[in-house]
């Protein structure tokens, strides 16, 4: 009988105080939560629960297995998947933690400052460092694990004798690999790019929507992913539209007749160009900019407080310029002129 009392109170103790310890501590969180509603740390920890509860669990059984004298003849084996279970368990618990003060930072400076661009920067930095810890601790456990067993210690052992070469070999192999690392970090640090800013990247115009420490996600405006390396932006040149300022000033190109009245196209696109909701109120200008033989060129700029809001005012300026000369001056609107001998000699 006492064979089997010792095992159940030692596994069913190490459950109830663990869940108890684990729910205390998810308590006391709940309370400083409430009690601090201008940080979301305390509750972004409330997610490490399950992980803290089973290094309890582990701890508590490592700790007392020896009163079950259970596995007298295995108690090598049982140690060693005690250990692995710790090991996991704790690198989990490490990460819920910098998960929440990770996120915990970006919030709070999020909410501090004044400049989306900055409040961008600082997501961006926070998001990498992040991935670099997780990528850092799984190694790390991974590494851990595999060094439990006495046949990866001796394997680890013979191939320290050859560390140089193999150095060298991966080097070469992971050059790629170590360039995105090296370009995420430069990324992250250098402010060239950041997490919802936008960009034109060969042709094509986007939002940033995710930077890891390998490659770039780019969400397009037809809905589309476009994953590229962060070498790219460190090795070739490529249009951030929100880097000093989201304000921009753009531009809508007509080819028109020789005979279209500038003036008139010139107070006309001022009249659109005002009554859009879209236009920040900084400036505009119409001008001729080139002409050929049978065309001129006319350039209307117009300036909005982002690029969203540019590319709607061009669209409708452009539509609206179109409309009123195809009302107003048909003339206007370039065409084939076909002139008779009497009318060139005349």
């Amino acid at each position: 009988m006492e064979n089997v009392l010792r095992p159940v109170i030692v596994f069913g103790g190490a459950i109830v105080l663990s869940y108890v310890l684990a729910w205390a501590l998810d308590r006391l969180l709940v309370r400083l939560d409430a009690r601090h509603p201008e940080t979301p740390m305390w509750g972004l920890l409330r997610s490490g629960r399950v992980p803290f509860n089973a290094v309890l669990f582990v701890a508590l059984v490592s700790g007392f297995f020896d009163s079950t004298h259970l596995a007298k003849d295995h108690r090598e084996g049982v140690d060693l998947w005690l250990t692995i279970i710790t090991i996991a368990a704790s690198a989990w618990l490490i990460l819920r933690i910098v998960a929440a003060i990770t996120e915990t930072i970006a919030a709070r400076y999020a909410g501090a400052t004044h400049d989306p661009a900055r409040g961008r920067r600082v997501r961006t930095q926070l998001t990498l460092i992040r991935r670099l810890i997780t990528a850092v601790v799984t190694v790390i456990a991974v590494a851990a694990v595999l060094l439990q067993f006495p046949g990866m210690k001796t394997f680890g052992t013979s191939m320290l004798a050859s560390a140089g070469v193999l150095g060298i070999v991966a080097g070469i192999a992971a050059q790629s690999t170590l360039g995105n690392l090296f370009a995420g970090l430069s990324i992250a640090f250098g402010d060239m790019v950041r997490i919802g800013d936008e960009v034109v990247v060969d042709g094509e115009m986007g939002t940033v929507e995710e930077i890891t420490v390998s490659y770039l996600v780019i969400f397009t405006w037809d809905e589309r992913r476009i994953t590229m390396p962060v070498s790219y932006f460190t090795n070739k040149p490529f249009e951030n539209w929100s880097r000093g300022g989201p304000q921009m000033t753009g531009t809508v190109y007509l080819q028109l007749d020789h005979a279209a009245p500038v003036t008139e196209l010139r107070a006309k696109a001022e009249e659109l160009v005002r009554a859009s909701d879209e236009w920040d109120g900084r400036s505009w200008s119409l001008v001729v900019t080139d002409t050929t033989p049978s065309t001129i060129e006319v350039r209307v700029a117009m300036t909005a407080r982002s690029s969203g809001d540019l590319w709607t005012l061009r669209c409708s300026v452009r539509e609206q310029l179109l409309a009123w000369l195809h009302d107003k001056h048909p003339e206007a609107l370039p065409g084939i002129r076909i002139t008779s001998p009497q009318e060139k000699t005349l």
